[in-house]
């Protein structure tokens, strides 16, 4: 199917305005013609070479001029979307400069995925985006999030698969072919035709219509919910640092830095952006710096070991191309200014963490003070209440096992034997009594003790010559007579 693309001079500016603050994320493959990576022998063909396209896969192809060929092989389903003038002929012979000719295929563009972080480049503003100055982002920040637009290449055609865990992928807006898809039954309409089928293809289908992020401290991306399926597009580097990094949304360890920022009702995540670029990232020492900047859900933990909820933070994840100096030297940089000014910024609090070891984690200390005051106050919570529930029975304590039974002790000589002759000792002597007891050895020197009450007799104890006795006052001597 031939289509000719009708000149359009709609401004891409025009376009977007009314954006807000939406990324732009544009796709970087492509389905043209004469890009010559799209052919297997890196080479656009000319009038001397065969033209294939695989036979069993559908493909829509731009066409940005005229082009001789020699032979050409069309797939069963597919299409060529020709700019003005554009077109093919056949030239009989060899084509003067090309060559006796070679077979050339038009490389298979199916398994180009929506997901793969590397298939796309975020730009702050459309001018941006256009002069190339794109923006470092977190692999799940790097495909599209609920609020940003799409951007096509003008002039240009793709086959983007768009499979998910989701039935659908929803972002703001879509622009493409000169033309701004905010609409939804607009752009499902376009989806439904002929080119909409080739371009787009999956489980998932791409919607728009997802109101801007009215959260000056910024948005959510959404896209945590397909993470194992954006990670499982990367590879990840070998590293060489002393502590390697795990920025929150990243699918890989890195080496660099990451600057953690909370903020007030009063800060706003653009402004700091833009703050942070011209400031720092436009110096020539800056020049190899990557940055991306977004506002995370922080994971919290009490005492830095038991997770107990999430934060938001502002998160700055800083790389270059060296060893990392340069990312610790900026981190250092953007924590003094927010510290500096961080009142008319909206920031109450910055730090960060390099991955040679350096950190400035000064502000983790009230944290920590916290985290063991609130660990503290929830153990003795803890103490108290097991108490509690022990004392009234609704828990009962494990008994401790029983000792092992000690072994009897020998039976001790009966001492009637020795009482008609207690002193005497076994030589005949005196048995040197130490000291005397009053309570056993001299009934006669025991003291008076006064009674108790008043004029009572002193008779609770009883000393006779089998021992000493107590006697229970309660029961009368007289009335228990065990001879009758």
């Amino acid at each position: 199917m031939f289509k000719m693309l009708k000149t359009s001079h709609l401004l891409l500016l025009f376009c977007l305005v009314g954006a807000g603050s939406a990324l732009y994320k544009q796709w970087i493959p492509d389905t043209n013609y004469e890009n010559k990576s799209n052919w297997d022998k890196d080479a656009v063909p000319c009038g001397s070479d065969t033209v294939q396209f695989p036979a069993q896969r559908k493909v829509s192809v731009f066409v940005e001029t005229t082009h001789a060929v020699r032979e050409m092989r069309l797939p069963l389903d597919g299409e060529f979307i020709l700019n003005s003038g554009a077109g093919f002929f056949v030239v009989s012979g060899d084509e003067p400069g090309c060559g006796a000719g070679v077979s050339t295929k038009f490389k298979d563009s199916e398994g180009l995925q929506w997901f793969n972080p590397a298939l796309w480049q975020t730009a702050a503003t459309l001018d941006d985006l256009e002069q190339g100055n794109v923006l470092f982002s977190v692999h799940e920040e790097s495909v599209p999030c609920e609020y940003d637009v799409v951007v096509f290449r003008d002039r240009s055609s793709f086959r983007v698969d768009t499979s998910s865990s989701q039935s659908s992928i929803p972002v703001k807006s879509v622009y493409m072919f000169g033309r701004m898809f905010e609409m939804v039954s607009v752009f499902s309409q376009y989806l439904s035709s002929r080119s909409g089928r080739l371009q787009f293809h999956g489980s998932s289908a791409v919607t728009v219509g997802k109101p801007a992020c009215g959260d000056p401290f910024g948005c959510d991306c959404g896209n945590s919910v397909n993470r194992k399926r954006i990670c499982g597009t990367v590879t990840c580097e070998s590293l060489s640092c002393k502590t390697p990094l795990s920025p929150v949304g990243h699918c890989c360890n890195v080496c660099g830095a990451i600057v953690d920022i909370n903020f007030s009702a009063d800060f706003n995540l653009q402004t700091y952006r833009q703050r942070i670029h011209h400031l720092f990232l436009i110096l020539p020492k800056y020049k190899s710096i990557q940055l991306g900047l977004s506002k995370v859900a922080k994971s919290q933990r009490l005492m830095g070991i038991v997770p107990f909820g999430t934060t938001p933070e502002i998160q700055v994840v800083i790389l270059d191309g060296e060893k990392g100096t340069q990312a610790e030297n900026l981190a250092w940089d953007i924590v003094k200014d927010a510290r500096s000014h961080g009142s008319n910024l909206g920031i109450t609090g910055a730090e960060f963490q390099a991955s040679s070891g350096g950190s400035d984690q000064s502000g983790n200390n009230a944290g920590v003070i916290v985290g063991a005051v609130i660990g503290v106050l929830i153990l003795i919570s803890l103490v108290g209440t097991l108490a509690v529930l022990v004392r009234k029975g609704f828990v009962q304590m494990p008994s401790m096992p029983s000792m092992p039974s000690m072994p009897s002790m020998p039976s001790m000589p009966s001492l009637s034997r020795f009482k008609r002759h207690s002193d005497i000792g076994e030589l005949g002597g005196t048995i040197d009594h130490g000291y005397d007891n009053p309570m056993f050895d001299r009934p006669n020197m025991m003291p008076d003790i006064p009674a108790l009450y008043g004029n009572e007799t002193n008779s609770s104890i009883s000393m006779t010559q089998t021992g000493v006795h107590f006697v229970n006052p309660v029961y009368d001597e007289s009335e228990t007579d065990f001879n009758a």
